[in-house]
């Protein structure tokens, strides 16, 4: 029996959440562990595949014999922006855990602010008992999604679920049953009527910076959570963070849910850290379950061996 072609893992990751599963992983084919010490200067030029989060920045010169790269995550900036690439197929990780993990994160954080989290939990330190009169109901509140992929239709199916208000916007058309869309050129309508903006963007030339100042001034100011909230879990760099921390600090934010950030580990100096009305995550909303994402490889490459074709490869034009 030919031996199956080698597979490179290179993923900043948990390493012991990496180290669990690679035992299980990739049956009867030569895995090079990249976490191990022992493999930094292994000769990669037979490996066909690599999967990768964030990987050593020759990686790609010595695995000169690559069939197809895939990501250990839902974004690819992190590989596109980064390094010189091979021209193959960067493919997504996209998988139901992947998919709920995220969605529990925004249903989470659109209920904490629904129902006064921030005030409650400061309550509690205080050691304050006092109910909060005015609680308005899910459906008084509208939530906007930016960026309607696999993930951001996932989450406004859940928010409607919860009887939220759900539209959605997305630089071309999407067609989501039960959700008013709006394309780039409705982008002012969309904001017009969002209580909650949730970020789930991709991160290309065009969604670079694209929270900024201008953009969250056009968000609803009449709702009844009594100001605009930002919750951003896609990515860091769509996020201007002086303005963001100027926009909470003067009100044009009532408040705002953060799991991504243009750096990372967010620099201890940033004042988001000290902010009453931000809670943060550590780039934890969707983290990648290792066995999923080694199941979802070891399928796309049963599918590529046999002939049929790769499914999430990434439109290196648009960046997704």
């Amino acid at each position: 029996m030919t031996e199956k072609s080698p597979i490179i893992i290179d993923l900043r990751f948990d390493r012991d959440s990496v180290l669990r599963a690679l035992p299980d992983a990739f049956p009867g084919r030569p895995v090079i562990d990249m976490g191990d010490p022992g493999n930094r200067s292994r000769d990669l030029s037979q490996a066909a595949y690599a999967v990768v989060w964030k990987p050593d920045p020759d990686l790609f010169r010595r695995a000169s014999g690559l069939k197809a790269i895939f990501s250990g995550g839902a974004g690819v900036d992190h590989i596109l922006s980064n390094y010189q690439l091979p021209d193959l197929p960067i493919v997504r990780f996209v998988d139901r855990s992947l998919t709920d993990r995220m969605s529990e994160w925004v249903v989470w954080q659109c209920l904490y602010h629904l129902r006064n989290g921030s005030i409650y939990t400061e309550q509690q330190r205080s050691r304050i008992w006092r109910e909060i009169a005015e609680q308005p109901e899910a459906r008084d509140v509208t939530v906007g999604i930016m960026g309607l992929g696999v993930l951001g239709a996932d989450a406004a199916a859940k928010l409607k679920v919860m009887g939220f208000r759900v539209i959605g916007w997305s630089r071309r058309k999407k067609d989501i049953a039960g959700v008013e869309t709006f394309d780039a050129s409705g982008l002012e309508a969309f904001l017009a009527q969002t209580d909650i903006l949730v970020g789930l963007l991709p991160l290309t030339e065009d969604t670079r910076g694209i929270y900024d100042r201008p953009l969250f001034s056009k968000l609803s100011r009449t709702g009844v959570l009594g100001g605009p909230i930002f919750l951003n879990a896609g990515r860091g760099g769509s996020q201007k963070e002086e303005e963001l921390a100027a926009c909470l600090a003067d009100g044009t934010l009532k408040a705002a849910s953060l799991d991504v950030f243009v750096k990372e580990p967010l620099d201890r100096n940033s004042p988001l850290w000290a902010m009453p009305n931000v809670l943060m995550t550590p780039h934890a909303a969707a983290s990648s379950d290792v066995r999923a994402l080694f199941r979802h490889v070891e399928e796309q490459i049963g599918r590529l061996e046999r002939g049929e074709p790769l499914q999430f490869v990434v439109d290196r034009t648009s960046g997704y």
